[in-house]
């Protein structure tokens, strides 16, 4: 397949646990297209079917409706030792690492060699090169006791790398690693994904994760996929209540806060940035151009591909000639505001 292929295709797939207690629809009509050497980001609240996704794209779990393409064969129509074939072509690496204690780094690594019956000189090779990719090729005889969280997952990156595969599924690779870890694990996974041409699908609820390395992203609500597109498109312009939620609020979707504003009488617009260059001093620019002083009451932007997206809500003058000096600045340089109240 070339670059830009669709790699992995969900038509209208489905997903329903039967439990003791009644039916529970985890994917109801899922469609996501995900291109051959991108970075695909998945981000939803808990409980909005994120891991379960991830798990029917390798058919650790069979859907219940619809069908999951790879490489343009439906896995539902194969026979187990396809699937297993499929599968190997596609890595997964966990929030808790799942390392095997009771061997060292170079084992740990060949494992899914030996599974695959690789020879053992070639598996040690193979595991070898890999370790030094991540950076622990002077680790090879220590125990995963013996390594930080950070190493730990480098080590499970190269175990998931081993069998060559297409595709590398993370689920909440990062959640349990500190900021600065975090990003160490996101710019390796992009090296991967640049030098190894490696597709890589990071399933998180961090809005910072999707921002450092993901070109595409699909928002997940209740069991639905609820948008998706280019982070770049999809940030400046989220259209649906969840994205704006995502996007807009503080980028964690597990804690999503309402904002106070205070009690003050003046009125408030809320500055959408949604494709400013970075870079322009917005705010700055008003004060100079209509003489009036602003209040920012809350900020939330951040720079995609060298674009400001996000949201900034200001406390206009009391005097109405100045308010609508600012509104009428903004109005004529196609600066997006709305009324807050």
């Amino acid at each position: 397949m070339a670059k830009g292929d669709k790699i992995i295709r969900m038509v209208n797939m489905g997903k329903t646990f039967h439990t003791s207690s009644g039916d529970v629809n985890a994917l109801d009509d899922i469609n996501l297209d995900i291109l051959e050497g991108s970075v695909q980001g998945i981000i939803g609240l808990s409980g909005a079917g994120k891991s379960t996704l991830v798990r029917c794209i390798n058919y650790l779990e069979v859907p219940t409706s619809g069908q999951v393409l790879f490489e343009g064969k439906s896995l539902g129509d194969m026979s187990d030792k396809e699937v297993r074939e499929a599968r190997r072509k596609m890595g997964m690496i966990f929030q808790q690492f799942n390392l095997l204690d009771q061997r060292n780094l170079l084992r740990n690594v060949t494992f899914p060699l030996e599974i695959a019956g690789v020879e053992k000189k070639k598996a040690q090779e193979r595991a070898m090169e890999l370790l030094k990719l991540v950076g622990l090729e002077d680790r090879v005889k220590n125990y995963p006791s013996q390594l930080s969280g950070g190493q730990k997952q480098r080590v499970a990156i190269a175990r998931a790398l081993a069998t060559n595969p297409k595709v590398l599924l993370c689920d909440e690779a990062t959640s349990a690693l500190d900021p600065k870890t975090t990003k160490q694990i996101l710019d390796l996974l992009r090296k991967i994904n640049q030098e190894m041409g490696v597709t890589v699908i990071v399933i998180t609820h961090q809005m910072s994760v999707i921002e450092a390395i993901c070109d595409n992203v699909a928002i997940i609500d209740h069991s639905h996929i609820a948008e998706s597109g280019p982070v770049s498109e999809v940030f400046s312009n989220p259209k649906t209540e969840i994205g704006r939620r995502l996007i807009l609020g503080d980028g964690n979707a597990n804690a999503i806060q309402p904002v106070n504003f205070g009690d003050s009488k003046n009125p408030k617009i809320r500055i959408i940035f949604d494709g400013q260059k970075a870079h322009r001093p917005i705010i700055s620019d008003i004060v100079l151009s209509c003489n009036a002083p602003v209040n920012i009451l809350f900020a939330n932007t951040k720079e995609v591909e060298g674009q400001a997206v996000g949201q900034m809500v200001v406390e206009l003058p009391d005097s109405v000639e100045e308010a609508e000096r600012i509104t009428h600045y903004l109005r004529s340089n196609d600066i997006r505001f709305e009324e807050v109240k």
